[in-house]
């Protein structure tokens, strides 16, 4: 049976993918979670305008989060803390102060993106990776100073 996946589905494709399953499958398990329809002219021209605004809408992000990084590169970002004896800091600087930080400059991150493998418990300069979608990263400069 010809259907076409309104949906991502593992596995089978992409939404608006024309593509041949069983009967069975289709209408039993694609067709009343609403992942896909029967293949007919009317159903394919609805497809292929879905796919073609999935496909600008992708762009338009891919833009988004390319503009992001480039933001994200240039932005240097400073912490103050207090020290004690030997320049040892009173506790450490976490993905939630570096994303506090990043946000008083204008930029919107979710504290998840920020990938710090520990806290920072040290005077300096970092440079600190951001995940900004899957496959695109960027870095912050970070500058960790006495307060």
């Amino acid at each position: 049976m010809e259907i076409i996946l309104l949906d991502d589905v593992d596995a089978l494709g992409e939404a608006g993918d024309i593509i041949t399953v069983k009967p069975g499958y289709a209408r039993n398990y694609l067709f009343p979670r609403g992942l896909a329809v029967r293949s007919s002219k009317r159903n394919r021209a609805l497809s292929d305008e879905k796919k073609r605004v999935s496909e600008l809408r992708k762009l338009r992000l891919v833009e988004g989060h390319i503009h992001l990084a480039e933001q994200v590169k240039k932005t240097e970002v400073t912490i103050e803390v207090q020290v004690g004896e030997e320049e040892k800091i009173f506790g450490s600087v976490t993905t939630l102060d570096i994303q506090k930080a990043v946000s008083d400059k204008g930029i919107d991150l979710d504290k998840g993106a920020i990938l710090l493998e520990e806290p920072i418990k040290a005077l300096g300069i970092y440079h600190i990776p951001v995940k900004i979608a899957a496959d695109l990263k960027s870095e912050i400069k970070l500058y960790v100073i006495k307060g």
